[in-house]
């Protein structure tokens, strides 16, 4: 039985820590709600659930649960097709509850049944979509890419300008010694201060729509505008299969950031996999009835708790805290922030996602990861994410079945003739093709021996050995074989 230290066992370099995942959490909420299509206050109702709730169930010391940039995508899509938020947000809901049973039924260890390639292919995809989704906004322009040659604004295009200048910049400064300062955060300060300046510039004012809105006149008002869910969407079908790729996704994304952070951890740690899910599931439900985002373990965010010094889930729960008194009390500063720089911050995420050399890779690795990842990559911008990822394990699946159906036998043949054939991995249905095409060698009055040792042999290639036997009586071949029980198998007529 595994013993998790008390969450206040190491309480001033959590404090520290949690200030650090604050500070980059917070332009990460307000950004990726904005990419959405959805109200600021959603991804930081997102932000503080996945603070407050998630470390009090889960077991993961470093992980840092919010709104992440890999669901963006279903976001968006699935806000459409609904109809609204309101009914997404039940879909929400209920993605929570199915988390929370695949947590019961401890479906977290399935999630490494993903091939590599399929994992990589949606992440890119993610960051291909967040790209150009956020395009046009760092222009200033509302719509799509075709409407940046005619809303460009130069105020717009120069704050997102300076923003992913100090983003790429940032690791050849001084400052990027110091793990507190946030670059993004410093981001957004410097380009709501040049916002500010370039009101009194008419070609280069922002107008009201081009800044972050949450709501003002404290908590009571800010309640009042949370969204709330569509509980009569429960019956629609509709958001139960949202939900069914909202539960995938979330948790197939949380696992993989969990595993990343085991790593990181410098005292080599291990996170349980399906309590996280019945966190995660707990925390998604809230968020949804709270008019929040999905959330997910965010590798980001929880990789600034590393690097900050964290050492247990206090941390994230100053983070969460840090969340819910900035929405409480800074408002008004939060709605100073132009949406071209959480633009600049979102694109830069989103070339993480989609950087050249995880292309490059992939083609290194061969025609077999390559494929898979292309096409998974294709599969989700041309259809939806859910889809892709199945076209993607489908596709690895086949090529799975191609490889171990090629050389499960390895035949020699010696100088005497004598044909020695021998099961280097298990024999199954798809190894039979190449089985036969080996037996088929075998030339009248030859002999034969056949070992399978330490091997599984299933019926379907027991029946072709049998089979192969039967006619060697017919052509004076002589077969040996040795480690396969042939006892009651009949041959199929004929290989």
């Amino acid at each position: 039985m595994h013993h998790y230290p008390s969450v206040f066992a190491h309480p001033k370099e959590d404090s520290v820590a949690g200030v650090v995942v604050f500070l980059v959490a917070l332009p990460l909420c307000l950004g990726i709600a904005v990419a959405c299509g959805v109200p600021p206050i959603s991804g930081l109702v997102a932000g503080i659930i996945g603070g407050l709730v998630v470390p009090l169930i889960s077991r993961a010391p470093l992980s840092v649960t919010g709104p992440a940039a890999g669901l963006t995508a279903i976001v968006l899509v699935e806000v459409q097709s609904l109809g609204g938020l309101a009914p997404f947000l039940t879909a929400v809901i209920v993605a929570g509850g199915l988390q929370f049973l695949l947590g019961l039924v401890r479906a977290g260890r399935f999630a490494a049944m993903v091939p590599s390639a399929v994992i990589k292919g949606m992440l890119a995809a993610i960051g291909i979509t967040i790209v150009w989704k956020q395009l046009p906004v760092a222009f200033g322009a509302s719509g799509g890419l075709e409407t940046i040659a005619t809303q460009f604004h130069g105020g717009a295009a120069l704050i997102a300008s300076l923003s992913l200048a100090i983003l790429y910049g940032w690791k050849l400064t001084p400052l990027a010694r110091n793990p507190v300062i946030s670059p993004a955060l410093v981001a957004v300060v410097l380009s709501s201060l040049l916002a500010e300046a370039f009101r009194g510039v008419p070609a280069l004012a922002l107008t009201a729509a081009q800044y972050v809105n949450v709501p003002l006149g404290g908590p009571v008002a800010l309640f009042a505008a949370m969204p709330r869910p569509d509980f009569a969407a429960f019956l629609d079908p509709h958001v139960w299969t949202a939900a069914a790729t909202i539960a995938v996704v979330a948790s197939i994304e949380t696992l993989l950031s969990l595993q990343a952070v085991d790593r990181l951890d410098p005292l080599k740690r291990h996170s349980p996999p399906d309590r996280e899910l019945l966190a995660q599931g707990a925390a998604n439900a809230i968020s949804g009835l709270l008019g929040g985002l999905p959330v997910t373990s965010v590798i980001v965010r929880s990789g600034a708790n590393v690097a900050a010094g964290g050492r247990e889930r206090l941390s994230a729960i100053v983070h969460g805290c840090l969340l819910l008194a900035a929405v409480l009390v800074a408002g008004p500063l939060l709605n100073q922030i132009p949406l071209a720089c959480l633009a600049a911050v979102l694109i830069q995420v989103g070339l993480n996602l989609c950087r050249p050399s995880l292309f490059t890779g992939q083609v290194k690795l061969g025609i077999t990861q390559f494929l898979p990842f292309a096409l998974t990559v294709a599969a989700v911008l041309a259809l939806d994410l859910l889809k892709g990822v199945v076209v993607g394990i489908v596709l690895g699946i086949v090529f799975v079945l191609i490889e171990n159906s090629k050389r499960a036998v390895v035949a020699t043949r010696s100088a005497e003739g004598v044909w020695q054939m021998r099961f280097r991995r298990d024999g199954t249905f798809v190894s039979k093709p190449g089985i036969v095409s080996t037996l088929d060698e075998v030339d009248d009055g030859e002999t034969v021996e056949i070992d399978g040792h330490d091997e599984y042999i299933d019926h379907d290639v027991k029946e072709v050995l049998a089979t192969f036997i039967e006619d060697a009586s017919h052509r004076g071949i002589t077969v040996r074989v040795r480690g396969i029980d042939l006892t009651d198998v009949k041959g199929g007529g004929g290989h």
